[in-house]
């Protein structure tokens, strides 16, 4: 008599939970915990999770596992998922028209100022590398500075450089900020995708870590980021960057630390010891970022709701409809605040199926994102109004 395939039975659940929390109302898949953002791997990576399921069901046969009560109820179980990844992949493929919807609605003639490979690739719903190569996150030709000191506060203030090896004149800078919470996470963890190719294309791309609680509280994080902005000022020229042109982004905290420095542009409560560097910045990129308020012990604003959002330059939002940790109705709320009063366009991608965390490979909703992400970087450059509000 055969052993019952045990390990095929743990596999088959494992499997079925990515799929179950991919798939489950919201309300319903927070009850996963923390425990769901690794399951979002299923999420992004559904053709990666449905060959998982196809190459242990063939062992499975091939072993003879199969031939026994837990082997047939471990196959049951296999088959239901391989159907809710099939309805995981349709949900991803929609990614690229919805990124197209949006940028057709809010920026104007944005096809005459972005170059023809970056509208093909939007426009393909699928990119081979999201299946071929989804880790590999490194672009040829791009080379990374690592652990740059811009501040006082030891390895929570050091910067990352991403730069083309040929140094192109007058770059643009993307600056970007980790999630985490304000409690957690690295400069050289999260959108690698994104800063990779924006460093291919000749932009210099700044990743930094930002002191974090509970050792720190607001505003230091965002005291840390115009630091970065105020670092990027006196040493771009090291890279020949413009700081002229400087977009910040972030993902969950930092999507809220760079909607934050955009909305404060030279305040000097955020800015003690380097009041007089411009710290204003030219458009403003967020990804799944929470907006709500922190805890402050100076008693200062600390949400981008409670600052002034007239000169607010544009804005690139995106987030994800099925966001366990930050809600879909909180970014719409902040894209319409903005909008009310913003002169500028504000940019909102609402992703379906998408996760927190949806960042993170080159998987086929990520590659959408980023392609508009580069098309609203380019149009943001063919406006030509990159100045110092300090002149104003």
């Amino acid at each position: 008599m055969s052993s019952e395939p045990i390990g095929y039975f743990l596999t088959a659940l494992f499997l079925a939970s990515g799929t179950c929390f991919a798939l489950a109302p919201r309300n319903w898949a927070k009850a996963f915990g923390s425990f769901g953002q690794y399951l979002n791997v299923s999420n992004e990576l559904p053709f990666h999770a449905f060959l998982f399921m196809t190459a242990s069901t063939w062992l499975a046969f091939i072993e003879r596992d199969i031939y026994s009560t837990l082997g047939w109820v471990s196959f049951a179980i296999i088959l239901l998922s391989m159907m809710g990844v099939v309805v995981i992949i349709a949900r991803g493929l929609r990614a690229s028209s919805v990124v197209m919807h949006a940028l057709d609605v809010n920026l104007d003639r944005w096809r005459t100022v972005t170059t023809p490979e970056i509208e093909r690739r939007l426009r393909k719903k699928f990119m081979a590398r999201a299946l071929l190569g989804p880790f590999f996150v490194r672009s040829y030709g791009v080379r990374r500075k690592a652990n740059i000191s811009y501040g006082d506060a030891g390895k929570r203030n050091l910067l990352d450089v991403y730069h083309h090896h040929s140094y192109p004149p007058g770059a643009p800078i993307l600056i970007h900020l980790h999630g985490g919470g304000f409690v957690s996470g690295k400069k050289n963890r999260q959108s690698l995708p994104l800063l990779y190719r924006f460093a291919s294309r000749g932009w210099v791309c700044i990743s930094a870590n930002y002191r974090l609680r509970p050792t720190a509280q607001f505003p230091d994080h965002l005291i840390d980021l115009k630091k970065v902005i105020a670092w990027v000022r006196k040493n771009g020229h090291e890279y020949n960057a413009n700081p002229s042109c400087i977009l910040v982004a972030g993902n969950s905290a930092g999507g809220h630390l760079a909607a934050m420095a955009t909305l404060t542009p030279n305040d000097p409560a955020f800015q003690p010891g380097f009041e007089s560097v411009d710290t204003s910045v030219t458009a403003a990129i967020s990804l799944y970022g929470y907006y709500g308020a922190l805890n402050t012990r100076e008693g200062l604003p600390s949400s981008p709701f409670a600052c002034n959002v007239k000169e607010a330059p544009p804005f690139l939002i995106a987030h994800g409809d099925r966001d366990t940790i930050v809600s879909v109705e909180h970014a719409r709320s902040f894209v319409q605040h903005v909008r009310t009063s913003s002169s500028h366009p504000v940019v909102y991608v609402e992703l379906p199926g998408a996760e927190h965390n949806f960042d993170l490979f080159h998987s086929i909703r990520n590659e959408a994102v980023i392609g508009g992400i580069e098309v609203f970087s380019d149009w943001v450059l063919a406006q030509g109004n990159h100045h110092d509000r300090r002149a104003e």
